[in-house]
């Protein structure tokens, strides 16, 4: 049992036999106790002043005094206490904490929940098939790829899923661009990944398309008009309808530059360190939703206007109208989004579904959740959309492939090389280091910098991520925990001792001591709150308040050359906990933990 649940339970006892009341959960309020006040756990008793009908000094007195009686409470945990008005500061007995700290010794899976009774989706990354992954794919894989761990860790059985848009009118461009200007370039001869040569004929196309866009406006066209009328996009609309009636050479040429666009993706998730339990695909779930939107018009849910669009109108619903097939019949997004929900559904008894989506479609959520229950889909209103805010780089901080965007590779590939050049005269002094292992660090701290940095922020809030920042050995940064935790990995192989529980008991601890172990006691409730506000910002900071703690007291007590044989267990014990824990937080956030820096 935790601190908190221990403590919660002894004060339901001491207010149900002081007061006769029956307290819950909300009642019952538990905070650190301020650095000014002795103690390490502050109970706040106004929530049982009203029915004490006493002052809040007296109350808290009176439940200080029955939480220490072992008459009221079974086995008190409290050694000592003080009432300070309103607030029951609460001193934990010294034994006590070393109760805990070998019940976090002997729980291989401590801060997780084990039985998974439920079954969550989570979707994120979403790419399109038309460029590589990029900035904003980054946060929204790393959210997604946490959110989905953290609620593993909370007793969720999990489901990964992406939905790639594979078609349309975006990878049509791509498509005739590489037709007009491409000469039958590859991935192979070329030399680059699938998705970043296909990346390239997209702005190739936009390049040429804005030119004839200019033209036809030189030539006394409006803008409005020389932008429908420009050969390259009716060129690009007719290869969408020939794609949509199943056009075999269309067909062909869609699936083989696609392919080399998956294996650019491939390469590139696999760098990131996510993964994917089941992919869906637009170009299979959109004909789902074209079926239910057929539907929902010959059940008059929807309405179809004079040019043969199909729309929605939400307007009794304080929304608008909302597009759902165009005017020759091919679909949209929301089309799309029907049909990839229905086909889930189907395939997995989902309890609850989450869509890592930036914050820009909140609208188009709303929308799609009503829709879904307009159309009789009990899942509709379940929905969860995931909102997290944008992600920038400081001016002229890292160049992009096409002079707008940064792309993901680019990114990530310069991180790694920030943190080789970085930690290059740390990692020199490492005994019998290698150019494999070295190359491996600075893999994991360039990537570890890259995750915690983004990852450290509410994930609803717009971000500036600082690659300079984050990779610093100091501060709330990653590299800074995972120098923690090699740190203690090394004082660990230098001790080379085995099992110290034994060793441990009637031990008096000092107050850093008890400060980290407390810190300890922390991690399971941090679990669950990064699990009930879908934020790995928690974690973060968890991670970040556990390695200053660590090193707090690293810096004021020696370890290796405690003479006192049981002091020193102890500490050793210590330290690899609070190692075990730093690395299950920083696993949960996708960051790997080096074992010598």
């Amino acid at each position: 049992m935790t601190l908190e649940e221990t403590l919660k339970q002894q004060v339901t006892a001491a207010v149900k036999t002081l007061y006769g009341i029956d307290a819950d959960d909300k009642q019952i309020q538990l905070q650190k106790t301020r650095p000014e006040f002795e103690g390490n756990i502050t109970l706040v008793v106004f929530p049982f002043v009203k029915l004490a009908r006493k002052a809040p000094a007296q109350v808290a007195e009176e439940i200080g005094k029955a939480m220490t009686d072992s008459a009221i409470v079974c086995e008190p945990v409290i050694e000592k206490y003080n009432a300070v008005q309103g607030f029951l500061n609460m001193s934990i007995a010294p034994s006590f904490w070393i109760e805990q700290l070998e019940a976090i010794a002997a729980d291989a899976n401590y801060g997780q929940q084990s039985d998974r009774n439920k079954l969550m989706m989570v979707e994120y990354s979403s790419p399109n098939t038309n460029k590589p992954l990029h900035l904003g794919h980054v946060r929204n894989n790393l959210l997604g790829s946490s959110i989905a761990r953290i609620q593993e860790a909370n007793g969720w059985k999990v489901v990964k899923t992406n939905i790639v848009n594979d078609r349309g009118i975006h990878i049509c461009k791509s498509m005739l661009a590489w037709l007009k200007f491409g000469n039958g370039e590859t991935p192979e001869s070329s030399g680059k990944k699938g998705d970043h040569l296909i990346g390239d004929y997209y702005v190739r196309f936009d390049k040429e398309y804005r030119k004839q866009v200019a033209e036809l406006m030189a030539g006394g066209m409006s803008e409005d008009d020389a932008k429908r009328e420009a050969p390259l996009m009716k060129e690009a609309q007719a290869m969408l309808l020939k794609w949509e009636q199943g056009d075999k050479e269309v067909r062909e040429l869609w699936a083989k530059m696609n392919s080399w666009v998956y294996a650019g993706f491939d390469e590139t998730y696999k760098m990131m360190g996510v993964s994917f339990d089941k992919i869906y695909y637009e170009s299979n779930t959109y004909l789902e939703g074209k079926k239910e939107v057929e539907r929902g018009l010959q059940e008059g849910l929807f309405y179809r206007r004079e040019d043969g669009s199909v729309w929605a109108n939400l307007t009794a619903d304080g929304l608008d109208e909302k597009l759902l097939l165009r005017s020759d019949g091919t679909s949209v997004y929301m089309t799309q989004d029907i049909g990839t929900a229905k086909l889930r559904y189907q395939d997995y008894p989902i309890d609850k579904m989450v869509y890592v989506v930036g914050n820009e479609q909140e609208y188009h959520f709303k929308v799609l959740s009503l829709l879904l229950d307009k159309l009789g889909f009990p899942f509709g209103k379940e929905l969860v959309h995931f909102s997290y805010g944008m992600v920038e780089l400081p001016n002229g901080k890292m160049k992009s492939r096409e002079g707008t965007v940064v792309d993901a590779d680019d990114l990530m590939e310069q991180m790694i090389q920030d943190a080789k050049e970085i930690s290059k005269d740390k990692v020199n002094t490492l005994p019998d280091i290698t150019e494999a292992e070295a190359n491996e660090i600075a893999r994991k701290v360039g990537l570890g910098a890259l995750k915690y940095f983004i990852l450290k922020v509410d994930p609803r809030k717009n971000m500036l991520f600082n690659p300079e920042e984050s990779i610093d050995f100091n501060g709330n940064t990653g590299p800074f925990i995972q120098y923690t935790y090699a740190r203690i990995q090394s004082v660990l192989r230098k001790a080379e001792t085995g099992s110290r529980l034994s060793t441990i008991s009637n031990q008096q601890l000092n107050d850093k001591e008890v400060a980290l172990i407390q810190r300890l006691t922390d991690y399971p409730s941090a679990v669950k709150q990064a699990g009930e506000e879908f934020s790995p910002a928690v974690l973060c900071n968890y991670a970040y308040a556990l390695a200053q703690e660590f090193n707090s007291f690293y810096h004021d007590y020696s370890i290796l050359n405690e003479t006192d044989e049981q002091k020193k267990n102890l500490r050793l014990l210590l330290s690899a906990e609070v190692a075990k824990v730093l690395k299950h937080a920083m696993g949960l956030l996708g960051i790997e933990m080096p074992e010598r820096m």
